[in-house]
């Protein structure tokens, strides 16, 4: 069932934004169905901070850059702004910190992730959404409940709660027959704001892998594409096509064709 919440013209617009056109009410289907529009329509992106623009986890401005600009951003802004709509749809939600593991030295040096936990309409199950990670990751939420294996279009993940407070869940990927570490989170309640000196070090630390080169990624219909520097990368069924652009002129067309990105100068 709809709500009221169709009235407020700015979810509208933001369910625009991710070619969402169901139903608003405070159901897992609904949750899921979010999660996976909004990572095909809004891209993980760095752009700003190789430019050096300040971020701003401001609601507001997160809307205009998001939404109204149409751009994407990196976990600290685009889970804000999905926290921000699924609090309006009526869901509970809690931002947590994660720290990833995937790829990093063990343990990882630091807490640079944030995460949802989010309570639908039977508020006796929570599960984790996250539409703000660059790599692959699931496209639906996967429900928090300790051992249990969950296949999310075609892959399986699971979560475990691993007893050291430290590290808290440990979401697993099943992936070349073995289970690997995807990033940890613990359950302690996080403002927005307590996320402004995770940012501040991604967007200015000198050993910060956000300051590099450019960081891109899309989920689609039938992969994902990706860019590395300046590799474009297209994850299909039959296979990875990859190209590098020789102009800026054709840089710039395969980034809006690739990812909808319009870099305004």
């Amino acid at each position: 069932m709809d709500n009221n919440n169709n009235l407020n013209p700015k979810i509208s617009t933001y369910l625009e934004r991710i070619n969402y056109n169901g139903p608003r009410d405070r159901s897992l289907d609904t949750l899921s169905n979010l999660q996976e529009c909004h990572l095909k329509a809004v891209p993980y992106e760095n752009f700003d901070i190789l430019k050096g623009i300040p971020l701003s986890l401001e609601i507001e401005d997160l809307f205009e850059k998001i939404v109204v600009n149409r751009r994407g951003g990196y976990c600290f802004e685009l889970n804000a702004l999905f926290r921000w709509l699924l609090e309006e749809l009526g869901y509970g939600v809690t931002s947590l910190f994660a720290r990833f593991w995937k790829d990093e030295p063990d343990p990882p040096p630091k807490r640079r992730h944030h995460v949802l936990e989010v309570i639908t309409e039977d508020e006796n199950d929570r599960y984790l959404a996250d539409v703000g990670v660059g790599v692959a990751i699931p496209r639906r939420p996967v429900k928090i409940e300790d051992g249990l294996v969950q296949e999310i279009r075609g892959d399986k993940y699971r979560l475990e709660h691993t007893g050291d407070p430290y590290v808290g869940w440990m979401l697993y990927e099943f992936k070349e027959q073995e289970w690997k570490k995807l990033y940890s989170f613990t359950e302690e309640p996080q403002y927005q704001k307590d996320f402004i000196m995770a940012t501040y070090w991604c967007e200015n630390a000198s050993d910060s892998i956000f300051t590099d080169d450019a960081m891109v990624a899309v989920r689609t219909d039938e992969g994902r594409n990706t860019i590395d520097g300046d590799e474009f990368k297209l994850f299909r069924p039959e296979g990875v096509k990859t190209f590098r652009p020789q102009t800026e002129a054709e840089y710039k067309k395969a980034l809006k064709e690739y990812f909808g990105i319009v870099i305004e100068e």
